[in-house]
């Protein structure tokens, strides 16, 4: 099925690895150019040669950390124009809110809803313009259901939700949709870190990744793959009567009925 996208451009945030790359990669596999950012220059370029090499797109890697001015600049500059926009960043550690002082809820807020927020603000006129854009925001489950121990990304997260279902509105009727979506528990580098900050290295990580799938209805953890289909549809030509969403994939464990 084509969904209307070869030949488009594509900026994916936090692309080397795990559920960046998982929607990077089927962005690929629709035709899509891409600029691919992460802040390590060795795994994004490797990333960079694992999706040109398997679909034959143009594949820029810009390395550097997204809450940089310079470097949000950088990356839409990097396209001949930005028809897509997906930002991703690692979470803020998790930890109690006692722990916290202003420079942690600050640089949260940053890395978790202000960069995302800047990045928008440099590609969204061209969209208009053109009349076509798709912005996909990976936040977290933690915005329908907030997450034991992460408080400064429950935090930061809610607050790019808010900001982003008021735009939504405001540029729909220019074909330019913003959705978010909200991945439960996928294996993932970070997932598999997490797990060992929160319950030592004392268990090996195939009982820790078991244990954390054991309260999934699906019975498993996710695949990024599939994460990233899901990106690819909501950027898809299809999706345009679909924003100011978040989607939760989640197997399941959200226990909510809406």
């Amino acid at each position: 099925m084509d969904i209307g996208l070869k030949g488009k451009w594509a900026v994916v945030c936090g692309a080397s690895k795990g559920l960046g790359f998982g929607c990077a990669q089927s962005l690929a596999e629709e035709g899509v150019n891409l600029v691919i950012n992460a802040r390590t220059a060795q795994s994004l370029d490797e990333a960079a040669r694992q999706l040109t090499s398997q679909h034959g797109v143009q594949v820029i890697a810009v390395a550097g950390d997204v809450t940089d001015p310079g470097l949000q600049q950088q990356l839409i500059d990097s396209a001949p124009q930005v028809d897509i926009l997906v930002t991703n960043a690692g979470g803020p550690p998790p930890g109690h809110f006692s722990k916290f002082g202003r420079d942690d809820w600050i640089k949260a807020l940053q890395q978790n809803m202000l960069a995302p927020l800047e990045l928008i603000k440099l590609c969204i006129d061209g969209m208009v313009e053109r009349r076509f854009g798709r912005i996909v925001n990976i936040t977290s489950k933690s915005v329908k259901m907030p997450v034991d121990n992460l408080i400064l990304s429950n935090g930061a997260r809610a607050g790019l939700t808010g900001a982003v279902a008021t735009l939504a509105r405001e540029v729909a009727k220019y074909n330019v949709t913003i959705n978010n979506l909200l991945p439960g528990k996928f294996d993932t580098d970070r997932l598999r870190s997490n797990l060992v900050k929160r319950h030592g290295n004392d268990k090996p990580i195939d009982d820790l990744l078991k244990m954390a799938a054991s309260d999934v209805p699906a019975g498993r953890l996710g695949i990024p793959s599939e994460f990233g289909h899901a990106c690819a549809f909501l950027c898809s030509a299809y999706a345009g009567y679909i924003t100011g969403h978040n989607l939760l994939i989640d197997g399941g464990e959200y226990p909510g009925t809406l």
